[in-house]
């Protein structure tokens, strides 16, 4: 999990002014926030997987079988 970027501070500003909306209001920020913690996990996936790609390319990966990988694990 990363680490906190927000303050304690600001965070609880956001949670008080979200207590004051109405309830169309409070569903539509959340749809908002939903859509954007989707694309973050997207972000994440995307980096991680060029990270992959770009070991790969550079054969710092093995393959092999699970058998090969539990050989590997022991040693």
């Amino acid at each position: 999990m990363e680490a906190k970027s927000m303050s304690t501070t600001t965070l609880n500003k956001l949670i008080e002014g979200f207590d004051h909306l109405t309830v169309e209001d409070k569903e539509y920020a959340f749809e908002v926030v939903k859509k954007q913690l989707i694309e973050a996990r997207r972000e994440a996936i995307s980096k991680k997987a060029k990270t992959v790609v770009a070991n790969l390319k550079k054969g710092k990966t093995k393959s092999g079988t699970l058998k090969d990988l539990y050989k590997d694990l022991e040693e």
